[in-house]
């Protein structure tokens, strides 16, 4: 079955999209590094490498389908940051534009009636799911920073005689 040229165009502009966020989460990952974020910059790392993964996925779904894959210019990322919370925040707001995103990949693969576009669309809808839960829990952990600070103090001064 090859695909239709709605359909490829709308795979067209998500590879784009996800070449976008490699190249966000890569800025993500050096940032961290050169603030002296190991950890946060190898998480960010997979991230990037994740992402462009998922750009070369759906391009030989693409060309599998007989289709053809066309990459235009994909715009500058963000450059700095003022704290890794802030980093995050960024984050998980860019993965939720990439849920949306998919949903419209997967809205064309509907009004096409395309079947295996819909089953292939599938698992990156799961995926976002677990993507923004991630994120999040990454947040929340930051949001509990300042009371286990707290707490800390607040048992040292406790154990004063």
């Amino acid at each position: 079955m090859s695909i239709t040229s709605k359909m490829q165009d709308a795979f067209n502009t998500q590879i784009i999209a996800e070449l976008y966020s490699s190249n966000l989460y890569l800025q993500m990952a050096c940032w961290f590094r050169k603030e002296g974020w190991k950890g946060f910059s190898s998480w960010m790392y997979k991230q990037a490498e994740e992402e462009r993964s998922h750009a070369m996925d759906m391009a030989q779904f693409v060309l599998h389908r007989g289709g053809e894959v066309v990459l235009t210019a994909i715009d500058a990322v963000k450059t700095s940051w003022s704290d890794p919370k802030e980093v995050f925040v960024d984050t998980l707001a860019h993965e939720q534009k990439v849920t949306e995103s998919i949903n419209r990949l997967a809205d064309v693969a509907d009004e096409e009636k395309d079947r295996a576009s819909q089953n292939f669309i599938a698992k990156y809808i799961d995926e976002q799911v677990e993507e923004e839960r991630n994120v999040q829990d990454i947040l929340d952990s930051f949001s509990h920073l300042s009371s286990h600070a707290i707490a800390h103090i607040d048992s040292k001064l406790g154990d004063r005689k």
